[in-house]
């Protein structure tokens, strides 16, 4: 039964190819070339450090899968953090046809163009999934991920009053940089390997993986930094937010992060009582 819906969903994902891409640009309003421009430009700047995706094919790939899923959901279309989410669902499809790192796959020589395709139908099915489930994220205004950044701060307000009567005296607001962390799922803030491993878990969360747990996980992350957070002004304290060092990060980090935020979902899951209290303060 696997195999028959692999190859169903990969001959659907080929017509769509046919469809939507492999067309005459006069033939697309000019929303749709807005629409693919904007995704021609938003490739290249994907993950740039990561030679995977400096590979031609795989960025060729990409901008397919991204144009093709904006065509088939124009109530939100393309957003700029959409083309970030493909990356670790590329890396992991991948692996399976790599004997090493798939990261440092720059050339990808021995990958057949079935195997290439394969994949980008596979990935593309995967992120049309993952979207389902936070599709208002990157709808006009994008509510979904205002939402979650409400809930971050009421989160925090409860676990760490210090942290947060800093942030509001500094005058520096959850907006600013937890904006990011929501619409990007924090893949601005880690490298893949731990991305990779924080997915893993947000998967065997069920539907509210990527959207309830994700907040538990930012609450977790911040307050690892609180004590030094306390300690600086609005400058540093933007500065750092904005170039959070994890670059050293790897799975011991992220599982005590994963292990606090647990603890934060069991204390708070299912409680009324940092989702819906009165507004943050300002």
């Amino acid at each position: 039964r696997r195999t028959q819906t692999l190859k169903r969903k990969r001959s659907e994902y080929r017509d769509a190819i046919a469809q939507h891409y492999d067309i005459d640009d006069h033939s697309r309003t000019m929303q749709e070339q807005e629409t693919l421009r904007q995704v021609l430009v938003d490739v290249p700047r994907t993950a740039p450090d990561v030679p995977l995706f400096r590979n031609d094919l795989i960025r060729q790939s990409l901008a397919r899968l991204l144009y093709i899923w904006a065509m088939r959901h124009p109530a939100s279309s393309y957003v700029q953090g959409i083309n970030d989410l493909a990356t670790p669902l590329i890396a992991v499809f991948l692996s399976e046809y790599f004997d090493g790192d798939v990261l440092m796959g720059e050339v990808l020589e021995d990958l057949t163009v079935e195997v290439l395709n394969d994949v980008e139908a596979d990935v593309y099915w995967c992120l049309t999934n993952l979207l389902a489930g936070i599709q208002d994220h990157y709808t006009q205004d994008q509510p979904g991920v205002q939402r979650m950044v409400m809930r971050l701060e009421e989160l925090v307000a409860r676990i760490d009053t210090g942290l947060t009567q800093h942030l509001e005296v500094t005058g520096v607001q959850f907006m600013q940089f937890a904006f990011r962390w929501m619409n990007c799922l924090l893949l601005r803030e880690f490298n893949l390997e731990c991305i990779i491993r924080l997915w893993d878990t947000y998967l065997s969360e069920g539907d509210g993986g990527f959207e309830t747990f994700h907040v538990y996980v930012c609450a977790a992350f911040l307050c690892q930094f609180s004590g030094n957070l306390q300690s600086m002004e609005f400058d540093d304290l933007f500065g750092f937010m904005q170039n959070i060092p994890t670059s050293s990060w790897g799975d011991g980090e992220v599982e005590i992060v994963l292990s606090q935020a647990f603890v934060l979902s069991t204390l708070f899951q299912g409680s009324d009582a940092h989702l819906t209290s009165a507004s943050p303060r300002r």
